[in-house]
């Protein structure tokens, strides 16, 4: 039996036939002890690495990415390192600190005197470092600046052998230095990093004397570095090619897509290109497929919301309405609720501006209004296809809002997106839009509205008492929740909030991620016979109070509560009445 599991035994962690069990899958499977008793939670990886620290008598080291310097690093190769998990961690004169998961390991320690025997004069010494340290300095190996600065030395060269300013830059020419390593390297990288980052969104903007990049990422965005403004050409040509676009055509904005393999998934990237007083802007909207299967709750639907929202995808027909300003994740919802209905004995269209996530099992079109190929065409189009459900992206026409009233009133489900800054306001919306009045009770549903805030870092995060000013607006939103929904949740006995003020798993941002606040309108006879008649915003307003609706403002400060987000996100996206 392994030494590292007898000790996990003799410390009362297993019992002696989990021990033979764990023995037997780890012959099997040909793994290592560690990464199978971490894989099972047996016991957490600092009480793991203690324990073979005192076995190996070698001690065990915390690191920090952040105090490793990139030169040091070179020392080691990025491919090897990640092979013999192992990284240099400081050289103190002739001394090299090595962190390694497994200096027993004899083909590790045979691979490291050969490295250093071709630096003669340098000793080391090797320290156990723990797994989740190890890969985030395994990470740095491939730093967004460090990775994009070696890259664009590369190109200065190339540029620089151009000649620029003494002869004309042909389209060949930028096609050339496009399809070359080097920039096909550094877009790459961009790319790549905005993946590892979480970014939603990557901006390429010409300056007068430079290429600025920024990252999107939990709705703000960041400068990520600079490039130099000789590289514009290429950089912007390089990803045209990669989308399909014309790359002597930088008079208009043009709209294109690619998809790249990162890590162990697809990734698709939107494509725009903008023309500008300094040269084409470019911005790319990352799509990650995951983003598209989130389920409810994972949005942050709960309580009542959720209730109605379940009930309500259960009607054989009708309009599904999902509401909000732009980047406010209505597509997002919209795929989550397409995937619960997503059933092999329905057919389910969807016509798209662009097709944002491919879902297997549905028949999904991208609109094409340069051909005459718009919503409403396409609608028209659709209910020929037999369908059972029809997602549309949005309406945003008379004719889109008629064809979609008539599809649902017909037996259809049909989901869509409308603009508008609460639930209420698509009522008055629809009926701006040509939509009579006595036709939207026998259609529409339910509509959702929606907005997203920053979800506060669950590392960082700390509890604490709010000002009096705080707990009173809090307390003034609760109370104003309708009693008949008070019981889908339950008040904390004292009132705190919570804030963060950033760490290094955050990025010291304080924030992690996005998460929705909602409030979900359905129809029901009082609300149908108010539109029927005068549907004024007094009347709708004083309906959805009757109705026992959760304010996207109330929904938020529920999620203050929780400790989920911060009473400053809550208040920064929602506006007072």
């Amino acid at each position: 039996m392994p030494v590292l599991i007898q000790q996990l035994v003799k410390k009362g962690f297993l019992k002696k036939e989990e021990a033979a069990s764990l023995e037997a899958e780890i012959k099997d499977s040909g793994r290592r002890e560690e990464e199978i008793v971490l894989e099972k939670e047996i016991v957490s990886e600092k009480i793991l690495f203690q324990l073979k620290s005192k076995i190996l008598k070698i001690p065990l080291k915390e690191i920090f990415s952040g105090d490793i310097a990139l030169e040091l690093l070179s020392l080691i190769p990025e491919e090897s390192a990640k092979f013999y998990k192992m990284v240099p961690l400081a050289k103190r004169d002739n001394l090299l600190e090595i962190g390694m998961l497994y200096p027993e390991d004899l083909k590790a320690q045979e691979f490291l005197q050969f490295l250093l025997a071709r630096q003669r004069g340098i000793e080391h010494k090797s320290f156990l470092v723990f797994p989740s340290a190890l890969q985030e300095v395994l990470k740095k190996y491939r730093t967004l600046k460090g990775e994009v600065k070696k890259a664009l030395s590369q190109l200065e060269t190339e540029l620089s052998k151009e000649e620029i300013g003494k002869k004309p830059i042909t389209t060949s020419d930028i096609e050339r230095m496009a399809e070359e390593a080097p920039i096909s390297k550094a877009v790459t990288v961009l790319l790549r990093h905005a993946v590892e980052g979480r970014a939603s969104d990557i901006h390429i903007e010409p300056t007068r004397d430079k290429i600025r990049v920024r990252f999107r990422t939990d709705g703000v965005l960041y400068s990520s570095l600079f490039l130099p403004l000789r590289a514009h050409l290429a950089v912007v040509a390089r990803i045209k090619i990669l989308a399909n676009l014309k790359i002597d055509e930088s008079r208009i904005p043009q709209d294109g897509g690619f998809s790249v393999h990162i890590g162990k998934k697809y990734i698709d990237f939107r494509v725009s290109t903008f023309p500008t007083a300094l040269g084409e802007k470019v911005t790319l909207r990352i799509l990650d497929p995951n983003m598209g299967k989130q389920t409810f709750e994972t949005l942050g639907l709960s309580g009542h919301n959720l209730k109605v929202i379940n009930q309500a995808i259960k009607n054989p027909y009708g309009m599904i309405l999902i509401t909000g300003p732009t980047g406010s994740g209505k597509t997002t919802t919209l795929y989550s609720i397409l995937n619960l209905l997503n059933k092999k004995e329905v057919n389910i269209v969807t016509i798209e501006d662009p097709i944002e996530y491919h879902i297997d099992g549905i028949n999904q079109s991208a609109v094409r209004p340069e051909i005459g190929y718009d919503f409403a065409n396409a609608l028209r189009h659709t209910v020929r296809q037999d369908p059972d459900i029809i997602m549309v992206g949005e309406i945003r026409d008379e004719e889109t809002a008629a064809l979609a009233t008539h599809a649902a009133l017909t037996g259809h489900i049909l989901l869509s997106t409308l603009h508008t800054s609460n639930a209420v306001g698509v009522i008055p919306r629809l009926i701006d839009m040509g939509i009579k009045p006595f036709l939207i009770p026998a259609t529409l549903k339910v509509v959702i509205a929606q907005k997203l805030v920053g979800r506060l870092c669950s590392h960082c995060k700390k509890k604490e008492n709010p000002s009096l000013e705080m707990r009173d607006l809090i307390l003034k939103e609760i109370q104003a929740i309708p009693k008949k929904n008070k019981k889908d949740f339950s008040l904390p006995t004292s009132l705190h909030i919570y804030k963060a003020e950033g760490c290094k798993k955050c990025n010291f941002k304080g924030l992690s991620g996005r998460i929705g606040i909602f409030e979900v309108l359905i129809m029901n006879s009082s609300l149908a016979e108010i539109i029927r008649k005068q549907p004024s915003e007094k009347a709708l307003e004083k309906e959805m109070k009757n109705q026992g609706l959760i304010t996207i403002r109330q929904d938020g400060m529920l999620k203050v509560l929780e400790g989920i987000i911060s009473l400053e996100e809550v208040l920064r996206v929602t506006v007072e009445k």
